[in-house]
């Protein structure tokens, strides 16, 4: 486990405060939208009252009487105050059509001239703007006051832009208050994400992170073995490329279940059940594999499992090949054992003065053993297939099972002599494994037939052992299938349609007339 470098912060705090300084830029922004928003409404506002408000007195009957007066000021002054005070405006002022104030806040600005434009109100329309006149900046309407079409005066109306902030103000603690519940809202949320990004993360940065996956990659594309990482849902979250070439897997791989990749429902059983398994041996496609599983900890807490490979093909073909010599040696050994006792009777009877019956015992027992090998060369042209069922025959011997070889095979079959030697080697095994467990009243007969040209093979081997139950036979050809897989063997068979399969032939598995199981063995030529 690396360590992570001098001042390196851990990725969820990280995290966790540029979403903290996002969030406060997110509420910084939207408080001032909504101040700007605010501010604009309350002006809209404002023209719109000023406008409502100037219509109103300018639609008064009696400012178009009091305007046609000697002294429009005495009558208008007061009532324009009235209305300023009960429509909460800043100001209400009635002037002339030449914009010499009848009325105004100030009384000292009576009789001045009205500061700011007037727009089209001389032509009978209404205007408003934003202007600092004698009160400051203020939102104002300019209405004209008309007489059978005539403009007889104009009334201005105004809310100050000071009044207008103040109203803002007021409103600005609310807004306050929902930001800074936002605000909490969005921190505790940064909050929870970098509590629950640390456990996942374990706490380590940036650098640590991508030390760890470099590395980690870089290891799982340097060892030699298939390697499958699975977390405790069976998805395999990490896979390197030898075991993507060892099991054929699709691509990708990542995120996807044991279950779905066709593989032997033991490892994906041993991986369910987060036991530890040690180099089961598997026949997958043309490949013998070896599988090892074991359940991955992380701070003694299981986080799924390991998964191993390693490709035992040719050493598996080795094996098979060096049991076979072995075999031959045995069968040698007991031949020359055997050989070693009639010589020592031969010399016995010849130390006892009867060398005719010396003879005649040697050359009954040499006729009978080279008129049976050379029956057997006779019929089967191929050297090595030969020499293998001699080997056979003495070793059956040995173990007291008949062997019966019928049939004739030419020299040129279809098969070479290599994979020749592994079908018939393990199918006759695989018969005498089978009546090597029968019952000692029961006979253990073991025979084999060959037949075959240039283009085509069969091979019979029936035994008279307790056969292959009817349920079973579905699957001895599957892959990794033995009944004998408990005690690490049983892969004859695999082996065997691994090399059919190679050579597109068939396999088939049905009773034997001597009581327990035929393998029928068909190779042809392809055209």
């Amino acid at each position: 486990m690396t360590r992570r470098g001098d001042g390196e912060s851990p990725v969820a705090r990280q995290i966790m405060l540029l979403q903290i300084g996002v969030v406060v830029v997110l509420v910084v922004t939207a408080v001032a939208l909504v101040a700007w928003d605010a501010r604009r409404d309350s002006r809209a506002h404002a023209r719109e009252q000023a406008s409502a408000v100037a219509r109103s007195v300018a639609d008064s009957p009696f400012v178009r009487q009091s305007v046609e007066t000697a002294d429009p000021t005495s009558l208008l002054q007061p009532f324009a105050e009235e209305v300023r005070r009960d429509t909460g405006t800043d100001f209400v002022v009635v002037m002339s059509p030449e914009r010499i104030r009848w009325t105004h806040p100030d009384v000292a600005q009576i009789g001045g001239r009205f500061v700011g434009d007037i727009g089209g109100a001389l032509q009978g329309r209404a205007f408003t703007q934003l202007y600092a006149g004698t009160l400051g900046p203020s939102v104002r309407a300019v209405v004209p006051v008309t007489d059978d079409g005539r403009v007889v005066a104009l009334v201005a109306v105004g809310i100050t832009v000071d009044r207008l902030d103040r109203r803002l103000l007021e409103d600005l603690p609310g807004i306050a208050v929902a930001a800074l519940a936002t605000l909490l809202a969005g921190v505790l949320g940064a909050w929870l994400i970098a509590r629950r990004l640390r456990r996942q993360t374990h706490g380590m940065g940036e650098q640590e992170i991508t030390r760890m996956y470099e590395y980690y990659r870089a290891v799982l594309g340097a060892v030699r073995e298939g390697l499958l990482l699975v977390d405790s849902d069976l998805r395999v979250q990490l896979v390197n490329d030898e075991a993507v070439r060892l099991l054929a897997l699709p691509d990708p791989v990542e995120g996807r279940s044991l279950t779905e990749l066709d593989l032997p429902p033991g490892l994906v059983a041993a991986v369910e059940q987060r036991d530890a398994a040690a180099d089961q041996t598997f026949v997958m496609g043309q490949q013998v594999l070896v599988f090892s599983t074991s359940p991955a900890y992380w701070r003694q807490a299981e986080v799924g499992a390991v998964v191993t490979v390693r490709d035992r093909t040719e050493l598996q073909a080795v094996t098979g090949e060096l049991d076979l010599v072995r075999g031959l040696t045995e069968s040698l050994r007991a031949q020359s054992h055997e050989a070693a006792n009639r010589l020592h009777t031969i010399v016995s009877l010849v130390e006892m003065g009867r060398p005719e019956q010396a003879v005649e015992f040697a050359t009954s027992e040499l006729h009978v053993a080279q008129g049976f090998a050379d029956e057997l060369v006779a019929a089967v042209e191929e050297p090595v297939l030969a020499a293998l069922l001699l080997g056979k025959t003495a070793q059956a011997a040995e173990r007291g099972i008949a062997l019966d070889i019928d049939g004739e095979l030419p020299a040129d079959l279809p098969v070479d002599s290599r994979d020749l030697v592994t079908l018939v080697g393990n199918l006759v095994d695989n018969a005498f494994d089978a009546v090597a467990g029968t019952r000692a009243s029961r006979p253990q007969q073991v025979r084999v037939l060959l037949d075959g040209d240039h283009e085509h093979l069969r091979i019979e081997v029936d035994d008279s052992g307790p056969g292959i139950a009817p349920e079973d036979r579905a699957h001895v050809l599957d892959r990794g299938w033995s009944s004998k897989a408990a005690e690490g063997r049983g892969l004859g068979l695999a082996i065997v349609t691994q090399v059919i399969s190679r050579h597109h032939g068939t396999l088939e598995v049905t009773d034997s007339p001597l009581g327990g199981a035929r393998f029928v063995l068909d190779v042809t030529e392809p055209r």
